[in-house]
């Protein structure tokens, strides 16, 4: 199972050898008999859910973060969630109001650079950003230090939305400083005591994400 991705990301050449189904367009093929018949989607279908369920994605994802590990840039992490039309259905889709339509949302990691060091599972359209985030955090920090990568002493940006006490107190757990625009939710006064560290420098800096939601399929 650890070579399936290496093995099968070359989907012509293995065509012939796993003997997936074949469908040709009559009109193109008599007008020219040269022309290469087609792959049909039940057979690109098949082998994206083989693949997907094998774990030859993820295997790809990490293998690739590996290779440009000396180019990641831990001072400071990115989180930002990223909702996806689903019209035609899928896992974890519900209609969301404010998308006027059915979506669904995960919570990529970035580094400073925009590569994507950890994700969540996907979510809901209608759940608010901070639904589970506590699980969530505690999966992906996890997940990038299962893959030797140093993010202790990181600044972690995000915006208000996901300033929660249990997300702060993950941040805390792992080595990271949160760097969070403060939610002023149900708050009716200023709180007193020492003022919670924000760094508006860095935080403006989580905008690389941006690039990264635009640059993805």
């Amino acid at each position: 199972m650890q070579d399936c991705a290496l093995q099968s990301v070359q989907l012509q050449s293995e065509t012939l050898a796993h003997r997936l189904p074949v469908v040709t367009i009559a009109d193109c093929t008599r007008s020219d008999p040269s022309r290469k018949k087609e792959i049909s989607w039940q057979a690109v279908y098949y082998h994206w859910q083989k693949w997907n369920a094998a774990g030859c994605f993820e295997q790809i994802w990490h293998h690739s973060l590996a290779c440009i590990k000396a180019d990641l840039d831990c001072s400071h992490l990115n989180l930002d969630g990223t909702h996806t039309l689903a019209k035609k259905g899928g896992e974890s889709v519900v209609y969301q109001h404010r998308k006027r339509a059915k979506t669904s949302n995960i919570l990529p990691i970035s580094d400073a650079h925009g590569f994507i060091l950890a994700s969540t599972g996907i979510v809901a359209g209608n759940h608010h950003d901070a639904f589970n985030l506590k699980s969530n955090l505690q999966t992906a920090f996890k997940s990038i230090k299962h893959l030797g990568i140093d993010i202790a002493g990181a600044f972690f940006n995000a915006d208000s939305a996901f300033d929660t006490r249990q997300a702060r107190k993950v941040c805390f757990n792992h080595g990271l400083i949160p760097n969070m625009d403060t939610n002023k939710r149900n708050q009716k006064r200023v709180k007193l005591g020492r003022k919670r560290l924000f760094n508006k420098f860095i935080y403006k800096k989580r905008f690389s994400s941006e690039r990264t939601f635009l640059t993805s399929p």
